[in-house]
């Protein structure tokens, strides 16, 4: 990842793995004999322990705030491993293509059922990404939903159990010098833990012309790459910020995103794919501190449309639980709705004036969303199916597949660009196309406006030809 403007760099790595480690390897051994001092390693046992000290006691001694937070938290943070193909700019027909590019990052579990929160730019246009868990369990993960703006992403991943979820807290109430700790896959050393303090709140930092990051927390622990889309956590070990960006060639000045974005945005995420069911309510989060008891949340109800309004839910109220669910957020909401279908009735505790009630709501059917091949067709005008890079590798061997063209639309920008049954699309603007996937990647992109006319490369008979796309809706 190439540092941008102002000299602020992405935490995650997409550089090639062997320099990663030439890398980290100098790192470590730069600082192996620091001062000249030879390390001495001293054995511990219950016979060379001071009279005073127990076992028990020498090891209640070891145990910090950092250790608790990180125990507590360990088992709720993934770590991602990702390949990104090389941009068609690197296809023969310019040069010669290149091998894929590594790239990690970390991610943060918020639902039981494998719902993950990472940054946009970890996931942003890859073909392969995997997770690993705590135990060393590695699944295949899926993107769900981006948003690009506030860089965040959501991921699925399918597992054979319940998974620990990370502990919300907040960024609202933030000290500077408070002890912050985080952890991340840096440099692919998994699950690192570096522990610093908060050094300003509410940063607006611009990392390119085309990114900008609004009221960003300041940190001195370190973040490091591979670091983005890890918990920045406060000392009770509840998440306060997503790790996002370091300021390349200083050290200590890192920055994360606030739990209290990355909430709102997860749950619009997570409604964007529940498709299936609506329920009406719009949620407006509130967070509290109430003394010793800490930090509360909570969901007040901001708009009723629909099934809320049926069941007698009114602007005002504070939703306390929808079914077993207890909800404290606009997220925790969403989450209670997962897996449910059009016509399932549930009960949903609220607080009106004071006093608690309770209402059932009967969930309407959602707004299908088009499937893939439906979305590529009406957009773009093509049928196609993807094939393996053997259909495609007498004209480059590097290629690793396309989309062999089966129907194209008549007076559809596919059919004004000349396209044909029978040829293989390669590529698009700067992205291998190997599955619908990939096509509805670059049709659904939030710059596609800047990339038009848009490139394409495909194969007929034998060679790779190039043309431009006419302007896409």
């Amino acid at each position: 990842m190439q540092p941008g403007e102002g000299k602020v760099a992405m935490a995650s790595s997409r550089q090639p793995m062997g320099f990663s480690r030439a890398l980290a390897l100098a790192a470590l051994f730069q600082g192996a004999l620091a001062f000249g001092q030879e390390a001495k390693p001293v054995a511990t046992t219950a016979g060379n322990l001071p009279s005073s000290l127990t076992p028990n006691r020498y090891w209640n001694l070891r145990l910090t705030p950092i250790t608790e937070v990180v125990k507590k938290t360990r088992g709720a943070v993934v770590n991602i491993h990702s390949e990104r193909p090389p941009s068609t700019e690197d296809f023969s027909v310019l040069g010669g293509a290149k091998n894929n590019i590594n790239g990690m990052g970390t991610g943060i579990v918020i639902d039981s059922r494998g719902y993950i929160i990472t940054n946009n730019h970890v996931v942003e246009d890859v073909t392969l990404l995997k997770t690993r868990l705590s135990d060393g369990t590695t699944y295949a993960a899926q993107v769900l939903a981006r948003d690009p703006e506030h860089d965040l992403a959501l991921l699925k991943i399918e597992t054979r159990k319940p998974l620990q979820v990370i502990h919300l807290g907040t960024a609202s109430d933030l000290m500077t010098g408070e002890t912050v700790v985080a952890m991340g896959n840096a440099f692919g050393y998994e699950h690192t833990v570096t522990v610093g303090v908060v050094s300003a709140t509410r940063r607006d930092v611009s990392l390119n012309k085309e990114m900008a990051y609004k009221g960003l927390i300041q940190t001195d622990a370190s973040i490091n790459p591979g670091n983005s889309g890890g918990p920045l956590l406060n000392i009770h070990g509840e998440l306060v910020g997503v790790n996002v960006a370091i300021r390349a060639g200083a050290q200590g000045i890192g920055f994360a995103i606030p739990v209290d974005t990355m909430v709102r945005v997860a749950a619009d995420l997570l409604g964007s794919k529940r498709g299936g069911v609506r329920h009406g309510i719009g949620i407006r989060n509130e967070v509290r501190t109430e003394g010793v008891e800490g930090v509360r949340r909570a969901a007040w109800v901001d708009v009723v449309e629909g099934a809320a309004a049926k069941c007698g839910i009114q602007r005002g109220d504070e939703i306390l639980a929808v079914g077993n669910f207890p909800v404290a957020s606009s997220l925790d909401l969403e989450r209670a709705l997962l897996d449910r279908a059009p016509g399932d009735k549930l009960e949903v505790r609220l607080r009106r004036d004071g006093l608690e009630q309770k209402k059932e709501i009967t969930l309407d059917p959602g707004r299908p969303e088009p499937s893939l091949a439906e979305l590529v067709w009406r957009r773009f005008g093509l049928k196609a199916q993807g094939v393996g890079a053997d259909l495609v590798s007498k004209a480059n061997s590097q290629l690793h597949g396309g989309m062999l063209i089966l129907e194209v639309r008549p007076e559809s920008i596919a059919s004004r660009a000349g396209f044909q049954k029978g040829d293989i699309l390669v590529g698009l603007h700067q992205w291998e196309m190997i599955s619908l996937d990939n096509i509805a990647f670059v049709l659904n992109h939030p710059e596609l406006p800047s990339f038009q006319p848009v490139r394409f490369f495909l194969i007929r008979a034998g060679t790779v030809q190039r043309g431009s796309l006419a302007h896409i809706d």
